[in-house]
């Protein structure tokens, strides 16, 4: 069967990883990783048998095989990137908080975006919480949604502790806009436990119409779509009610394709990158 040749921009821990991903895919074609320097991430490429760059961008708008990119940089660089990447007709999935295209979390608004050419993947935080939020609303109105996001100290690169006040001001966005709260806020703790503990989200909403049943229910089936793209989100602690304030607590277990099982931050931001990519390429080769 035909595939999509991709590009990564980003030879790091999360450009690795989704390289890895790629390998697996039944409609993406691993074509080459690109960066700003001989790095071990561009070795391993290299090791692979992929095309390599270290122009990145401009490496990547320079091969005419590439169709979709994947930048794992950060959101200063996407931000000089994309218009490069645009004007050479490739389309971008944003791995950073830039937020240049319009915020996606695929179980939720995938499928309302089309002929875009550059997909905001929100934050690690974002994809994990922001599908929880969109069910709550959608069976109880929110009102008010506030998220804490408890990653492993040692899954948080150079590129998350750098960008902690874009995550958080991203993903507090992408709960009013894609999770329909009226209001938001959104937090995240580095924890340094040993062994590291894998990633756990605690979603907190206060509901104008706290219809219990219809809430579970909701949850539940969000959880369900979630888990097509990542298997290892799942339910901790099921809906709390307080009155009109809902709890519900997820977390998610990375498929260690390269990155340890505990960073399921990185994990869930990688795996929902791939199924936009997926989709997007099932669509260019005319297969559902």
């Amino acid at each position: 069967m035909d595939k999509i040749k991709i590009g990564i921009i980003g030879p790091g821990n999360i450009g690795s990883d989704l390289m890895f991903k790629v390998m697996k895919s039944k409609h993406l074609q691993m074509h080459m990783m690109a960066g700003r320097r001989v790095s071990e991430g561009i070795k391993r490429a290299e090791g692979l048998g992929f095309k390599t760059s270290v122009e990145a961008a401009e490496g990547i708008a320079a091969d005419p095989e590439i169709k979709i990119v994947f930048d794992a940089t950060s959101a200063k660089a996407h931000e000089a990137a994309a218009p490069i990447l645009k004007a050479a007709g490739i389309i971008a999935i944003d791995l950073t908080p830039a937020a240049v295209g319009p915020y996606v979390v695929p179980c939720v608004n995938l499928n309302q975006l089309t002929d875009e050419m550059n997909f905001n993947m929100v934050t690690c935080g974002g994809q994990a919480v922001v599908p929880i939020a969109y069910a709550i609303n959608r069976a109880a109105d929110s009102e008010y949604t506030e998220i804490v996001s408890c990653i492993a100290s040692k899954s948080a690169g150079p590129g998350t502790r750098a960008n902690i006040d874009e995550f958080t001001e991203t993903t507090s966005k992408a709960l009013r806009v894609i999770g329909g709260a009226d209001r938001s806020k959104a937090i995240i703790i580095l924890n340094p436990a040993e062994p590291p503990l894998i990633m756990t989200n605690t979603i907190y909403s206060l509901v104008k119409n706290p219809d219990e049943k219809k809430i579970i229910e909701s949850v539940n089936d969000i959880i369900r779509d979630v888990q097509e793209y990542v298997p290892g989100y799942r339910l901790r602690v099921p809906p709390l009610f307080d009155g009109n304030k809902v709890t519900v607590i997820v977390e998610v277990e990375g498929a260690a394709d390269f990155l340890p099982s505990y960073s399921g931050n990185l994990d869930i931001i990688n795996q929902g990158a791939i199924a936009v990519a997926e989709k997007l390429a099932a669509k260019m080769l005319g297969v559902k």
